[in-house]
C-alpha cells in the first residue's frame, strides 16, 4: 500500500531519476517531472500528498511554482531543494509557505524523515480541521432540535446575541441543554477558535473550585505538589461555562465578582497578579432572585451576571418538539447501534406526547436510547417507551382513548390561554385563531368560566 502520492520537479534529470527511486523504494507514489508547465498540468488531474521542488528551475524559480502549486492545492506541503549558496532564498521560500528546504547534496534518510513528518503534520491538521468542522456543525443554531415557537423565538434571539461579548445567564430546568446552548453561543461567536471551559459548580467542594478556578501555587495547600493554571485562565481568549451557579459558595461567588469586574485574579498562594479576557456564561435550574433576597446568592454578582437572560423552556410546555427530538435521536442510535430501526408506532408516540418529562430532553433522550438497544423490530412499539417510570399517563399505567386524551389536552389548552390573557375573551380567541363565538363553544363544552381567570389585584 502506498504511503502518499509525490510530486518532484527538478530540471535535473539525473538527481530527478534518483529521488524518484529512492522514494518508490520507500513505497511511494512519485510523479517526476523536469518542465514547470508539466508539473502545474499534473497537479490539476491528480491529488498530491507533498510536492518537491527545486528552487533553481530551468524556467523560473521554485518559490513562484510553489505559489502557483498553492492555488491550487492550498494545504498541499511543500520541500524546497536548494544548493549551500541558496539557504538565504530557501528561508524565504519558507516565509512564503514551504514546508522546509534540504541543501544538495543531502542524505536519502534525511528526505524521506522530512517527508514522514510533513505527511504527518498534514494528516494532523487536515483532522483538526475535520473535528472542527463536525464541532460547527454540531452546535450551529440550524442544527438544534426545535419545531416549537418557543424554542425557535428562543434561538433566534440567541443567535443575535452571540456575537456579542455580553455575559449570558440562562436558567432552565436540569436536562432542558442548557450547556448545548452555551456551546452554541461560544460556536457562533468572535471567540470559536478559542477555547471553551465549563465547570459544574455543584461538582466540587469549595476549596478545590477555588483552585480549579483561579488555580494554586506549589505548596499552597496539603496535595499541591506543583502549581497548576486555573480555569479562567485556561479560558483566556475563549468563552467559560459555569453550569449551577446557584450552587456556588458565597465566599467563591465574591471571587468570582472581583474576577468579572476587574478581569484579573490572585491564583490560590500566589501574589502575583494573573490578567484574563473571558467570555462568561452561566447556567442555573435554580430561582437566583429567590435566593437573593434569602441571602444566598450574592445580590451584586446576581446583577453581574444577568446581563442577558435566557430561559430555557421544560420539554411539557414545548411537546410540539418531542417527535422532532424522538425522530433525531432514534437516527442518532440506531446508527451507534448499527441498527436499522424505521420509527415509533403511533401510540408509542401518543404516549410520549403524554408524559409529563421531568428530565426533560436527557430523559427523553435516555428513552430513546432504551427503546432502540431492546427493540427487535425496526418500529419501536409502545410497550418500549418509558418502562422505568411508575406512570406514563396522568392518571394511569393504560392510556386513555384518543378522545378522551384530547379533550384533557384541549381543557389544559384553554385554561393555561385564559390564564395568560386574564380572562380577556378576545385575546384569547385571537391567539386561538379562532371566533369569539366558536370560542365560547369551547369553553361551555369544558365547563370553564372566563371571568374566573380574571385579574382580581
Amino acid at each position: 500500500m502506498s504511503l502518499g502520492n509525490i510530486l518532484v520537479v527538478d530540471d535535473d534529470l539525473n538527481l530527478l531519476e534518483l529521488v524518484k527511486m529512492r522514494l518508490e523504494t520507500a513505497d511511494y507514489e512519485v510523479t517526476a517531472v523536469s518542465i514547470e508547465e508539466e508539473a502545474l498540468e499534473a497537479l490539476k488531474e491528480q491529488v498530491f500528498d507533498l510536492a518537491i521542488v527545486d528552487l533553481q528551475l530551468a524556467h523560473q524559480d521554485g518559490i513562484s511554482l510553489m505559489e502557483a502549486f498553492h492555488q491550487i492545492l492550498p494545504d498541499m506541503p511543500v520541500v524546497i531543494l536548494t544548493a549551500h549558496g541558496s539557504i538565504e532564498s530557501a528561508v524565504e521560500a519558507m516565509k512564503k509557505g514551504a514546508y522546509s528546504y534540504l541543501t544538495k547534496p543531502f542524505d536519502a534518510q534525511e528526505l524521506l524523515l522530512q517527508i514522514r513528518i510533513a505527511l504527518e503534520n498534514r494528516r494532523l491538521t487536515s483532522e483538526v480541521k475535520r473535528l472542527e468542522t463536525l464541532l460547527e456543525e454540531r452546535y450551529d443554531f440550524s442544527n438544534i432540535v426545535a419545531r416549537s415557537e418557543k424554542m425557535r423565538s428562543l434561538l433566534e434571539k440567541v443567535s443575535q446575541i452571540a456575537k456579542t461579548d455580553s455575559t449570558v445567564y440562562i436558567q432552565g430546568e436540569s436536562g432542558t441543554g442548557k450547556e448545548l446552548i452555551a456551546r452554541a453561543i461560544h460556536m457562533a461567536s468572535e471567540r470559536k477558535n478559542k477555547a471553551f471551559v465549563a465547570i459544574n459548580c455543584a461538582s466540587l467542594p469549595e476549596g478545590l473550585l477555588e483552585s480549579r478556578l483561579f488555580g494554586h501555587e506549589k505548596g499552597a495547600f496539603t496535595g499541591a505538589v506543583k502549581s497548576t493554571r486555573g480555569l479562567f485562565t485556561q479560558a483566556h481568549g475563549g468563552t467559560m461555562f459555569l453550569d449551577e451557579i446557584g450552587d456556588m459558595p458565597l465566599s467563591i461567588q465574591a471571587m468570582l465578582l472581583r474576577a468579572l469586574q476587574e478581569r484579573n485574579f490572585y491564583p490560590v498562594g500566589s501574589e502575583k497578579l494573573v490578567e484574563v479576557d473571558v467570555r462568561m456564561i452561566v447556567a442555573t435550574n435554580k430561582d437566583l432572585e429567590a435566593m437573593v433576597k434569602q441571602g444566598l446568592f450574592r445580590e451584586d454578582l446576581y446583577y453581574r451576571i444577568h446581563v442577558i437572560p435566557i430561559f430555557l423552556p421544560p420539554l411539557r410546555e414545548r411537546k410540539d418538539d418531542i417527535p422532532l427530538l424522538a425522530e433525531h435521536f432514534r437516527e442518532k442510535f440506531s446508527r451507534q447501534m448499527n441498527k436499522e430501526v424505521k420509527g415509533l408506532s403511533a401510540s408509542a408516540l401518543q404516549k410520549m406526547m403524554l408524559y409529563d418529562w421531568p428530565g426533560n430532553v436527557r430523559e427523553l433522550e435516555n428513552t430513546m436510547e432504551y427503546a432502540v438497544a431492546i427493540t427487535h423490530q425496526d418500529i419501536i412499539s409502545e410497550d418500549l417507551i418509558l418502562q422505568q417510570t411508575k406512570s406514563t399517563a396522568p392518571c394511569s399505567t393504560t392510556l386513555p382513548p384518543l378522545k378522551e386524551a384530547r379533550n384533557a389536552y384541549e381543557k389544559s389548552y384553554l385554561i393555561h390561554l385564559l390564564e395568560i390573557c386574564k380572562g380577556n375573551i378576545s385575546n384569547a380567541a385571537k391567539l386561538a385563531g379562532k371566533y369569539r363565538s366558536d370560542f365560547y363553544d369551547l369553553l361551555k363544552k369544558h365547563d370553564l368560566k372566563a371571568e374566573d381567570f380574571k385579574n382580581t389585584d
